[in-house]
């Protein structure tokens, strides 16, 4: 030992019988310690010496028990013996491969076992039970940063205790027996320290300790099992001691029939001359048979490898062992473990579980802390199931968020596994553990549904949908059993993997059989191939067959009247609501689904899907407007009958869909699709029926004489599924199969395993039956087979040729090579278009000539030849191209569209978007928006008032501006930000028939017309709320987009049930696709949307649309009329603001410009109703002058906000509150004769709620 630790060591006192007297210096010798303990070296000296000094025991436990008052030396002596009994693991980063380092690690661990029953004391855990309580009773103000520190080191002390593993050599302890662990565990018990790890779990203001807590429980109950601890001090019930009997009963039937087996292999008399006898058939090394010396008794075990020497398996080949083995505790150490596990349920765990899970989320912890969780979670929720089941104790881990949390590390730990390979055993424990975890989630939920309470079973039948429902859950155990390795994971894995797809199965089936039809989720790959040469398109029919056909249908639609069954018309849906297929796209389907029924002579089906579409898309009139005659319905499908529309190619490819030929690589993933299927149980079996997954259940069925029964049904049903269910028993006609058949049927314990028995016979009988009709069943005996490989076998091969690839004659291989071997060196861009075009054989496909070439070796791999992708290839700028690039910009700066002039006269042609990434990188704009098509401003009404009429000018307000700037800038915007359209170049065709147009928003008269209809119809309804809830949604979203700039796609959600039931109404619905707005996508959006590309103006538009009474239409005539009237007879008052609305406009100010033409419209409206402007309250549910020109004003300062750039924000808000004081500026008692300002009821109902709110305050 060093002569200074022995100095120090000595420094610290010494013990005389109990007592132990220490030095003056005891406290800097502790300090000198832990100062040493920082600067040991790799093999651990210091902490090796200390050990064999046996400080602990002799020195640092006396001393914290008999010195507990001095409180420095306390906590240095707690803090030494942190240090020291940190785990070996810790110490040495892992077990080390030298001999030397490992002879070290050992000498370690010893150490920490002396420790640890050093610590199997009550004095030791009262000490540390009392000075943690009496840290625990100061309130969190009056602690100090020294207890926080010495309560976390207490727990880290017990921590590492348990922690210590137990030494196997010393500890040869039968079960019922106390181990070391287990008289740690009773001092922790008698001291009362368990009851402080609960209290520390379950208080509210100590909930900073909970990972220290949850480890120190793990460690507790490390040795133990749930199912031994429910059964703890209980006596055996009936069921188990039948169980027990028929196992004896098992085990003493196999013994005695070995007995008798062994006693018939004895000969009658013993023979000195054994004989030599001739094996017929059997051939030795040479080509003569086998001679054998041997009693005729014996010659069943014969086989070539007696007296070989046995071959050595390579390390990576083992198969995995399992971690250790159970033993069962000492009695009562049992029963206060389950005392605390019924406590620990019934006031922590959901609190712990909880807190430890957010830790866990926000990455609070230490690496591989997850482990505690998915130990405890599987632990006490079994023992909850076998103590009298309560859903309540458990509900913090019983949800949708526990399944996918234990999913994603299942999936994490099988990644690691494959790319960790030094630590897969490590990776491997840990998969088990969640894989345990996932199974007891399962096996609560089974409990659930077997609870007499309605509710639990409600709550299971809830979490049951949601896990079926997601492919992820329903999918983890095929993945698993397919992924399974033997030499990384143990035979306990597999055995759990088994047991847990028996049960997930199990509770499929039940499910489903209570239930007509199962709506699943559906993930589906889209890949793009590549095309060699394009398939030929089939033969289009000619015009006569088309006019046969054509006249065939218009015949049976005018029989018919154009009148379409009801049921028809149900059946009928133009779109699936559930794909994430855009609704353009499957408009245009919807187009080709007509034109397939027009073919196929189905008119009433067409129609019927025209008039079903039109409902669904009626902006455009693409399929015809909603008050169309039959005739023109009639001339509608004839149209799409004829046009020539673009038809998807058969380009996807479904992940789900086997394909045993070997992908190309140059397929690339597009995007992974979410769509919903109705789920077939059967076709989900069918997925198992592969000898990926037959396989480990033929493994875990070659110990069956160690399994429980439990295991040995689930493997049997599992076979039982694929040979009966699926009747694809020859996936099972294997020999080792049948080896394993044979060893169980001459089993003399065979009457203990009557399902194999039984199975075994079924399979064997049903193998002999093919046998009989099929010479090469033997054959095949030798190979696992696949699905292909089953069908052959049993129902017969194919002929030669008959299904196979076209084969390549000796002179198109010849050719083929020619032709490669010349343009091999060719500059061509794409090798293999090129030969495809030259060969003889045009039918060649691109796949078929990549795989010859590799065929006959000219290319080492199909990515030599992968096509390249589409696009330019020009990524480098030359000087001589920037010189360009910043001549043209120079020459066009000015012009109204920069980019699209640079973009005709660029010489080397590249995308929109990388001449502006280029412009910007060089400096020569600052922004995006400077290369934006600039807006001409026309001379009808922008740049100057003069020359235009009072009319036109009223137009130009009141029409909403068609081509605004704003959607111009919109569209440029998407022009330059698309950097992949046109390098893709694979622009999408439109149908012939009726011109598809991108999605208007604007609202023609027609369109007006018949929202007001709409609106009268819902307000008859009782749906006045609803709409004025919409109507107030756009207005808000059309300002909140007037401010920020910003359009993303807003969701209509409903607060209200009266609004809620409106968003379900039929006619309602049809009024929101009426308005531009966008119902939801897929499964994953709820509510109806507005469109992200909707401008301010055309919403407040649709908002203005939605205030059309039953009289909009009188109203809007009525105004005409009176403007057409005054227009006749104007006054020299109205030219007078006339001439001064055209100064203003020169002027630029809207502002006053508005005002103006508000006194005219009003001047107008008091000549031609006089009588009207007497009822100031008349005009509020009409469309009177004031309030259209309200909304014209509300688009006009819409698009100046679009077009200007604000320099501070506050000017804006004053803007703003200028335009609301003027708007809200009226006097409601002033008579007809003043110039009074009407306005829209919006901005009424904005008024009355200010007064209310006023009055409110006044009161």
């Amino acid at each position: 030992m060093n002569c200074e630790l022995l100095a120090t060591c000595s420094a610290l006192g010494y013990l005389e019988g109990d007592n132990y007297h220490k030095e003056p210096d005891c406290l800097e010798g502790v300090k000198d310690l832990i100062r040493y303990l920082r600067h040991e070296d790799d093999t651990r000296d210091v902490r090796q010496q200390l050990g064999d000094s046996q400080i602990v025991q002799n020195d640092l436990l006396p001393i914290i028990v008999q010195y507990r008052q001095d409180k420095a030396l306390f906590d240095a002596c707690i803090r030494l013996m942190v240090n020291l009994t940190q785990p070996a693991m810790l110490c040495f980063g892992k077990i080390p491969d030298d001999p030397v380092f490992r002879h070290h690690f050992m000498q370690v661990t010893s150490h920490l076992q002396a420790y640890k029953e050093a610590f199997a004391s009550e004095k030791v855990f009262g000490i540390l039970s009392e000075t943690l309580y009496d840290l625990l009773q100061l309130d969190w103000e009056q602690r100090q940063e020294e207890d926080n520190l010495l309560i976390e080191r207490i727990l880290l002390l017990v921590r590492n205790v348990l922690h210590v593993p137990a030494d196997p050599c010393e500890e040869k302890k039968v079960d019922d027996d106390a181990s070391i662990h287990d008289r740690v565990l009773w001092a922790v018990h008698m001291s009362g320290f368990d009851d402080l790890v609960k209290f520390l779990a379950s208080a509210q203001s100590e909930q900073q300790w909970s990972m220290h807590v949850l480890e120190i429980i793990s460690l507790m109950f490390r040795d133990q099992t749930p199912e031994a601890l429910v059964s703890a001090g209980h006596a055996r019930s009936a069921e188990e001691k039948q169980r027990d009997s028929q196992e004896l009963e098992a085990l003493r039937r196999k013994e005695h029939a070995e007995k008798r087996s062994r006693t018939l292999q004895r000969g009658m008399r013993h023979s000195r001359f054994g004989g030599s006898y001739v094996v017929q058939g059997l051939k030795a090394i040479g080509e003569k048979d086998v001679i054998y010396h041997r009693t005729l008794n014996d010659f069943k075990n014969y086989t070539h490898d007696l007296g070989k020497a046995v071959r050595r398996v390579p390390k990576r080949n083992r198969q995995a062992q399992d971690c250790r083995d159970q033993r069962r505790s000492a009695l009562n150490v049992r029963l206060f473990l389950r005392e605390f596990c019924i406590d620990f349920l019934e006031n922590c765990y959901n609190r712990l579980m909880y807190l430890v899970k957010e830790s866990l989320i926000r990455e609070q912890t230490q690496q591989h802390d997850e482990t505690y969780y998915l130990w405890a979670l599987s632990f006490f929720m079994a023992f909850n199931r076998g103590n009298g089941f309560r859903a309540d104790l458990v509900s913090e881990t019983m949800s949708i968020r526990t399944f996918h949390f234990i999913e994603r590390n299942v999936t994490n730990y099988y990644e690691m596994l494959l790319t960790d390979r030094k630590e897969a055993t490590s990776w491997s424990r840990r998969m088990h553990l969640a894989l345990k975890a996932y199974q007891e989630l399962l096996l609560t939920v089974n409990e659930m549904d077997r609870s007499p309470d309605e509710s639990i079973r409600q709550s299971s039948n809830v979490i049951k949908s949601n896990i079926f429902y997601l492919m992820e859950y329903r999918e983890i155990f095929l993945t698993l059993l397919r992924k399974y390795d033997e030499t990384k994971q143990p035979h306990s894995y597999l055995k759990d993997l088994v047991e847990s797809t028996h049960l997930f199965l199990r509770m499929l089936e039940r499910f489903c059989k209570g239930r007509k039809n199962l709506i699943v989720q559906k993930k589906r790959v889209r890949r793009r191939k590549s095309q060699g040469k394009k398939k030929q398109s089939p033969q289009e029919p000619s015009p006569e067959v088309l006019q046969e056909t054509w006249k065939i249908v218009e015949e049976e639609l005018r029989a018919s009247g154009f009148q379409l069954s009801a049921s028809l018309a149900e059946s009928i849906v133009p779109f699936d609501a559930a794909s994430e297929t855009p609704l353009e796209e499957q408009r245009t389907e919807a187009m080709i689904r007509v034109q397939d029924a027009l073919l196929a002579r189905l008119g009433p089906e067409a129609l019927a899907l025209l008039r079903a579409a039109r409902e669904v898309w009626p902006d455009g009139d693409v399929f015809g407007s909603s008050d169309v005659e039959p005739e023109e319905e009639l001339d509608l499908l004839k149209q799409i009958f004829h046009a020539n529309l673009p038809r998807r190619s058969a380009e996807t490819v479904t992940e789900e869909e086997e394909d045993d030929g070997a992908e190309l690589e140059e397929e690339e993933l597009e995007s992974v699709q979410l769509s919903e299927k109705e789920f077939n149980f059967l076709d989900f079996i069918k997925r198992f029926a592969n000898p990926s997954i037959v396989r480990p259940y033929l493994l875990l069925l070659k110990s069956y004489s160690k399994n429980t029964p439990h295991t040995n049904h689930c493997i049997v049903r599992m076979l039982h599924r694929l040979a009966v269910d699926l009747k694809m028993d020859a996936l099972l006609y294997q020999l080792s199969v049948f080896h394993l058949f044979n060893k169980i049927l001459n089993d003399p314990a065979a009457a203990a395993y009557k399902e194999l028995v039984t199975f075994s016979k079924y399979v064997l009988n049903r193998f002999f039956a093919v046998a009989a009709q099929n010479d090469k069943a033997y054959v095949e005996l030798l190979f696992w087979k696949n699905v292909g490989a089953v069908r052959e076998m049993t129902e017969g091969y194919a002929k030669d040729g008959e299904g196979k690839k076209p084969s390549w004659t000796e002179e198109e291989e010849e050719e083929l090579r020619r032709l490669y071997m010349e343009h091999l060196d060719s500059e061509v861009p794409d090798i293999v278009e090129t030969v495809i075009q030259l060969l003889s054989n045009s039918s060649r496909t691109r796949r078929q000539v990549v795989t010859q070439l590799v065929h006959m070796g000219l290319v080492d791999n199909a990515k030599e030849l992968k096509k390249p992708k589409k696009g330019t290839q020009i990524v480098l700028w030359t000087e001589e191209q920037e010189l360009e690039l910043e001549t043209l910009f120079e020459e066009y700066r000015d012009s109204d569209d920069v980019l699209g002039n640079i973009m005709k006269k660029l010489t080397a042609k590249r995308s929109r978007a990388r001449v502006v990434d280029k412009l910007l990188s060089m400096g020569l704009v600052s922004e995006r928006r400077q290369l934006y098509k600039k807006r001409s401003r026309g001379a009808h009404g922008k740049s100057s008032g003069k020359g235009m009429t009072e009319e036109e000018f009223l137009t130009g307000v009141t029409q909403g501006f068609p081509d605004d700037s704003v959607d111009q800038d919109d569209e440029d915007e998407e022009d330059v930000e698309s950097e992949d359209s046109e390098e893709d170049g694979n622009e999408r065709e439109t149908p012939q028939p009726v011109r598809r147009r991108s999605q208007n928003f604007n609202l023609t008269a027609e369109r007006r017309a018949d929202i007001s209809t709409m609106v009268n119809a819902l307000q008859r309804d009782g749906l006045a709320g609803p709409l004025l809830w919409l109507q107030n949604s756009l207005n808000r979203t059309a300002n909140d987009r007037d401010e920020d700039g910003v359009s993303q796609p807003v969701p209509l959600v409903p607060l209200t049930e009266a609004n809620e039931d409106a968003m379900e109404n039929h006619n309602f619905q049809k009024l929101l696709c009426k308005l531009g707005m966008r119902p939801p996508e897929n499964e994953q959006e709820t509510f109806w949307r507005i469109p992200g590309n909707m401008s301010p103006s055309h919403l407040l538009s649709a908002a203005a649309a939605l205030t059309s009474g039953q009289d909009g239409a009188e109203n809007r005539e009525e105004q005409q009329g009176s403007r057409d009237s005054t227009e006749e007879t104007p006054t020299q008052a109205e030219k007078k603001k006339e001439e001064e609305e055209e100064e203003e406009e020169e002027e630029g100010s809207t502002e006053q410009r508005a005002q103006s033409l508000r006194a005219l419209l009003l001047a107008r409206s008091r000549k031609s109703h006089p009588a009207v402007d007497a009822d100031p309250m008349s005009d509020v549910n009409g469309d009177d002058p004031s309030s259209v020109i309200e909304r014209s004003l509300e688009k006009m300062s819409t698009k100046r906000s679009k077009r200007r750039v604000l320099d501070d924000d506050d000017d804006d808000e004053e803007e703003k509150e200028s335009d609301s004081t003027n708007a809200m500026d009226v006097d409601p008692n002033k008579d007809a004769d003043s110039d009074r300002e009407d306005f829209s009821a919006p901005v009424k109902r904005r008024r009355k709620m200010a007064l209310i709110d006023e009055d409110e305050e006044e009161d």
